[in-house]
């Protein structure tokens, strides 16, 4: 399949390290039973450890790749949600950064430079608190699951709209 409509969401984690697992957790609500159907219908769901290579390989070709992932940040705020797109290949500046040590920012650059970025790439960080081993989301975490799942399904959507927009 061509990326000419392809999106695919990778949450990216370990969901044997407690909040780390929230890229997951959100993958797994996209797939659930209940999920928001209709929105999800040819969309890629995809788990990830954040290895750069893997990373490359599961978002190119895509027209749309959202990324969902653990941050940890200075003061944080466990929780808290950031919205970051990729423009001309650089991700926009957070005070968040990835909870791995390399990934997500080495597979943009990387991805980048052989040309291999999908269209757009939308990350959504979400802060946590505990990285600790272990499962289970804390609190603040969990809390953001469902609103995180929901901003994925309208960026989905509004992806959509913008390509039928300009098929029209």
């Amino acid at each position: 399949m061509d990326g000419a409509g392809r999106i695919v969401v990778i949450g990216v984690g370990n969901e044997f390290r407690r909040d780390d697992g929230v890229g997951w957790a959100v993958v797994d609500r996209l797939a659930g039973p209940g999920s928001p159907a209709p929105a999800l219908t040819g969309v890629e769901l995809a788990f990830s450890d954040g290895d750069p290579g893997r990373l490359i390989g599961t978002w190119r070709g895509a027209s749309l790749g959202i990324v969902v992932d653990a941050a940890h940040a200075h003061p944080g705020c466990p929780g808290r949600v950031h919205r970051l797109e990729v423009t001309r290949g650089e991700l926009a500046a957070s005070s968040a950064a990835s909870s791995h040590g390399l990934g997500l920012g080495e597979a943009v650059e990387l991805a980048r430079v052989l040309g291999w970025l999908p269209e757009r790439l939308v990350v959504f960080a979400v802060e946590g608190e505990d990285a600790s081993v272990g499962r289970g989301l804390s609190a603040q975490v969990q809390n953001a699951v469902a609103s995180v799942a929901e901003r994925v399904r309208r960026e989905i959507l509004r992806h959509r709209a913008a390509l039928r927009d300009l098929s029209a």
